[in-house]
């Protein structure tokens, strides 16, 4: 465009002064476009202490790069409670514990320490009944399966009697009622049913007239190790025992 201004300009042919001016001025922006076009526009540099400044707000606004976000933590086997020891530890060879709520694990937890110190009175009473037992004038005998069987019914009244008490005063301690729930059921929604109380550790439920539990954590997660322990090992012990005189028809613990 430029260049045919000057082609138009130089076809009039005159020596008006004003011609002459605007020819110069033409042939400036000739050469100004040229350099523009050729080695690119020049920009104006900002002086340092203006760059400061905007450095500085720069900063001043958040937006230097934020640090990588710390991931979360994995989750611990069995919520972190006690239980996993060598050489089974984290054992759960059928994923039971895949996919449940923290709620379910906990009951879990707390039917295996149930389980496992009825076993353990269990076993103690098999051995103890097969070999010493002064009660009801020596008239309870032969294998331990069989003993249950040769009470009196008033003493078995008053063994329920105890049981209905001790499971009653647990379910109370540990667990939310039921009843507050029960509309949630009928309706198939998820509500205080099968709930332990917020707060409550499996098992513990304030028993301990001797004062052996540790009040050390680290010592209070062995004690605990060692009764679910000794509690699995009763289970199958227990089961051995009545599977066996089952099996043979005679005392399993006779000594």
């Amino acid at each position: 465009q430029a260049g045919v201004t000057t082609y138009s300009l130089r076809s009039f042919n005159t020596s008006s002064p004003i011609l002459k001016v605007i020819k110069m001025s033409v042939a400036s922006m000739n050469t100004i476009s040229a350099r523009a076009f050729f080695k690119g526009a020049v920009v104006p540099t900002q002086s340092k202490p203006r760059a400061a400044v905007v450095a500085k707000a720069a900063r001043a606004a958040g937006e230097t790069p934020a640090a990588p976000a710390t991931p979360p933590p994995a989750p611990k086997f069995c919520l972190g409670m006690a239980g996993s020891s060598a050489p089974f530890t984290d054992f759960d060879p059928l994923n039971l514990l895949e996919g449940k709520s923290v709620n379910q694990i906990k009951l879990y937890r707390e039917a295996e320490l149930t389980h496992g110190r009825v076993s353990m009175l269990g076993v103690l009473g098999f051995a103890v009944g097969e070999n010493f037992n002064p009660l009801f004038n020596g008239k309870i005998t032969g294998p331990g399966i069989n003993h249950f069987q040769q009470m009196p019914g008033v003493f078995w009244t008053a063994v329920v009697f105890a049981i209905a008490c001790a499971e009653g005063y647990r379910l109370t301690y540990g667990w939310v009622n039921p009843v507050d729930g029960l509309n949630d059921v009928i309706e198939n929604k998820e509500g205080s049913m099968w709930t332990l109380r917020e707060g409550y550790a499996p098992g513990d439920l304030g028993f301990d007239p001797l004062g052996l539990k540790p009040t050390n954590a680290k010592d209070l997660m062995e004690r605990q190790t060692r009764e679910l322990n000794n509690g699995r090992l009763a289970m199958i012990a227990l089961a051995g025992i009545i599977g066996q005189e089952l099996a043979t028809g005679e005392k399993a613990l006779a000594f």
